[in-house]
């Protein structure tokens, strides 16, 4: 990448990736003119239950399908193929380390920002990358803007709120709908839905 480019860094587990993930990339790159977004999956971070290895092939799986069309997209499998556990400070400090002529955007979503606090070393993130707050649904958009300006003056770093259609569809609910046998055709991209009906996903036991 050339001097001063600006990369977005989405981390999730997606699983599965749906329209809402995307719609958040993309609004990233519009709103804060970001040359490219890396998705991120997450192995095993330390507030989330491990999935084990094959689901987390098949959700890499997916999110490759799904922004294959889109050149400002791809993807990193650091957090998949580290077998011990993940924290976002030292994933950002790599990348850092990695494209020292980048500016890193860290996109998260903005219940986050709410136990940002809590995160393992949040001074860190804050040193090695902008925080973008992805907003959608009902959220109460003063409470996030109040937030924000806490952060901001608590760790001196830049954070931003990033405004996204609203698309109300989490990845939970979607895994039910899967495991009950509805439809979920128009939620996710045609080629994750068929990835998910081919390889039978969700069919049992959802997480």
């Amino acid at each position: 990448m050339a001097l001063n480019k600006k990369m977005g860094i989405f981390g999730g587990t997606f699983n599965p990736i749906h329209y809402g993930h995307l719609l958040i990339a993309e609004n990233a790159c519009a709103q804060f003119d970001l040359d490219h977004v890396i998705f991120l999956p997450t192995g095993h971070a330390p507030h989330k239950q491990f999935m084990g290895e094959d689901m987390s092939v098949h959700r890499c799986r997916m999110v490759e399908a799904a922004i294959a069309d889109n050149p400002k997209f791809s993807i990193s499998y650091r957090e998949i193929q580290n077998s011990g556990v993940n924290y976002t400070y030292a994933t950002l400090q790599q990348l850092h380390q990695e494209h020292p002529e980048c500016e890193l955007y860290f996109i998260l979503g903005a219940d986050s920002l709410f136990d940002f606090d809590d995160w393992r070393h949040p001074e860190l993130i804050c040193q090695y990358a902008k925080i973008l707050a992805a907003v959608r649904g009902n959220w109460d958009e003063e409470r996030v803007d109040g937030q924000i300006t806490y952060l901001r003056e608590k760790y001196h770093c830049d954070f931003y709120r990033l405004n996204t259609p609203n698309f109300s569809v989490s990845s939970k609910e979607l895994r039910d709908r899967a495991a009950n046998g509805q439809t979920i055709r128009y939620m996710v991209p045609d080629v994750v839905n068929e990835y998910i009906r081919d390889h039978a996903l969700y069919r049992e036991d959802p997480i």
